[in-house]
């Protein structure tokens, strides 16, 4: 028995990186699995055939999370195909740099309507089902710069400071349903989008700087702590942001 045995999970985003290691580790902890992908269906599929031949029944559904109709065709889908959601993990996010006097209103637009509209259209028809279903776990996977300036990343760090706020109204509102909704807040991730700065000696050498344990993180180590907010270990837990960064919001150099 794995700890998510019996549960059903949808994970947005999870064709490649840390979506992708979240819902392989949720798979092989017994969970039935939904892999959203917006784009490219490959990857995606291929994890949801690999689940389900070890066992844990998958499907990969697409979906762009910023439009609420196909966000709702997702949700009916891996419910009349897995069952009523009782996880969600909200992953599926874009960045698209720009300095704040250049950053124009469509690009604005886009990576607000991915990054945080998503979360909230997928939060609201989960938590619905979730609520019919006798409760549930809405796992956000954030970033530090919901914190944290990030620098020609306005868009992004506006999102995800709005989404500290949708979890943390979520959490309380939600809470008499049995619904908890908790943040990860990943750092420096050694993830596909990072392929570049991985490469770079430039970007290692001031990752090892400010980070205090002076390493990138892996996917699967978000997906751990991920595992453990949609389990019910952390019954008691909701309204909560969990950093994954090295301690990266905790560095601080001499004035």
């Amino acid at each position: 028995m794995g700890e998510l045995e019996g549960k059903v999970a949808l994970v947005t985003g999870a064709g490649t990186g840390i979506g992708h290691a979240i819902a392989s580790r949720f798979g092989h902890e017994g969970a039935r699995v939904a892999v959203n992908y917006r784009g490219n269906a490959e990857p995606a599929e291929r994890l949801a055939s690999e689940l389900t031949e070890a066992g844990a029944r998958s499907i990969a559904v697409q979906a762009d999370v910023s439009k609420s109709a196909e966000v709702g065709a997702m949700v009916q889908r891996v419910v009349s195909e897995l069952g009523p959601v009782t996880v969600l993990v909200n992953n599926a996010g874009i960045e698209e740099a720009a300095p704040f006097l250049e950053l124009d209103e469509e690009s604005w637009n886009r990576v607000l309507a991915v990054n945080l509209t998503g979360a909230f259209l997928c939060a609201q028809a989960c938590g619905r089902v979730m609520r019919e279903a006798g409760g549930g776990a809405i796992v956000n996977i954030s970033s530090v710069h919901e914190d944290l300036p990030f620098l020609e990343n306005t868009a992004y760090c506006a999102a995800k400071g709005g989404l500290r706020m949708l979890m943390r109204n979520a959490a309380v509102e939600l809470a008499e349903f049995g619904i908890r909704v908790n943040n990860i807040a990943p750092g420096p991730i050694a993830t596909p989008i990072n392929r570049e700065a991985l490469e770079d000696p430039e970007t290692l050498a001031l990752l090892r700087r400010v980070v205090p344990l002076a390493r990138w993180g892996e996917p699967e180590e978000v997906a751990e702590v991920a595992l453990f907010l949609a389990s019910d270990r952390s019954a008691y837990v909701t309204g909560a942001t969990y950093s994954v960064d090295g301690g990266l919001v905790r560095h601080t150099e001499p004035v």
